[in-house]
This record gives structure tokens, sequence and C-alpha cells, in this order.
């Protein structure tokens, strides 16, 4: 089999990402613009399936299990024309674990705890937040689902994954990727070897 080619959308905004608090495993829901950008996702997506001949219902669609995904799947599909709720979850989408970070913006957790702050700028992929996760680690789980795909994909998910996934397919190093910015409203397309965005 060919390798799979992934429409891959991070979540629309939600007030968290509007005053740069970290989310990682916290549902936070969709903001007003975080609705209207998961639209505007599901409106560049059916136009780059028209331009490719693609069957929209012919698609795997699936999502991180957290809510802002999950709403932003079901506005992604209902710009396609297709039935919410439709799609699969799984959970090696999920956004990269902050722990005691998570609610906190950078410039807090720089104050807490100066030292720490500095070193993990240096290591970011292979450093956690005090009782986070890794980017190495979200990579390998990205990896896996990447693996596990049966064919062409429309995934919704969030910036961390993104990021190891582009590392994870080479697109990125882990120095390049860990402070790129993932556009929300926009569709990333990795296939044939390439990555293209497309907003």
């Amino acid at each position: 089999m060919s390798a799979p080619t992934i429409y891959y959308i991070r979540h629309g905004e939600t007030e968290w990402n509007a005053t740069g608090r970290l989310q990682g495993t916290q549902d936070i829901p969709l903001n007003a613009l975080g609705r209207r950008q998961a639209a505007q996702a599901g409106t560049i997506l059916a136009g780059l399936l028209a331009r490719d001949g693609r069957d929209r219902q012919g698609l795997a669609y699936v999502a991180s299990p957290l809510g802002r995904a999950r709403s932003t799947m079901d506005l992604v599909r209902e710009a396609l024309g297709l039935a919410p709720g439709q799609y699969g979850l799984d959970d090696r989408l999920r956004e990269i674990g902050y722990g005691e970070w998570e609610g906190s913006t950078l410039a807090e957790m720089q104050a807490k705890d100066p030292a720490f702050y500095a070193r993990r700028l240096t290591q970011k992929w292979t450093m956690s937040s005090p009782g986070g996760e890794t980017y190495a680690a979200v990579q390998v789980r990205m990896r896996d689902w990447y693996d596990s795909l049966k064919g062409d994909t429309v995934a919704v998910a969030h910036g961390g994954t993104c990021r190891a996934l582009m590392v994870a397919l080479g697109h990125e190093t882990p120095q390049s990727a860990s402070d790129l910015f993932i556009e929300q409203g926009a569709v990333y397309v990795f296939g044939d070897g390439r990555l293209q965005k497309h907003g």
C-alpha cells in the first residue's frame, strides 16, 4: 500500500489559546473565533478534495478525544456536508500533557522556576514540564498512529501532535519543530513524501 495522505487540522481557538495558557490535556471549549476557524478549515478541505478529485465520503475521519478537537471535527464535517459525530476518536492524537504547567502561561512558569524553565528551553524535545510529557514521547505515539492508518485520513488534533508528526515523518527536526507555530483554520497535507499547508 502506498503511504496514506493525511489532511491534518489543528482545532480552532479557545479562550486559553487567546490568553496564552497551556491547555495540554485540559478540556477547554472553542471560542467564537475558534468555531469560525473550524468552519474555514472545512471549507479549505472541501476545496482541496474537489481539486484532487477525492470522494469526501470515502475518507477516514478521526479526532483527538478532547472536546475542542471533536467540536472542530463536527464543524469541518458540516462544511463538507457530512453528518456530525460519525468519525473515530484516537487517544494517541490527544495533546501533549503539560502536567503542572497546564492552565498557566509560559511567563508564569518562567517566574516560578527560572532555572528549570531555562534548562527546558534548551532541551524542549526531550525534557518535560513537571509531571508532563516529552515531545519525544508524543513523537512515538504519533508514529504509532500513522503506522496504523489503513488509508487516506482527515485528522483533527492539536499543535503539539502536529509538530510531533512532522518530526516522525522527517519533515522537521526536533530543533526546528519545537517552536513551530501550527496555524488554526488551515489544512496541513502530509502526502507523497511532502508537507503542504493550505490556509
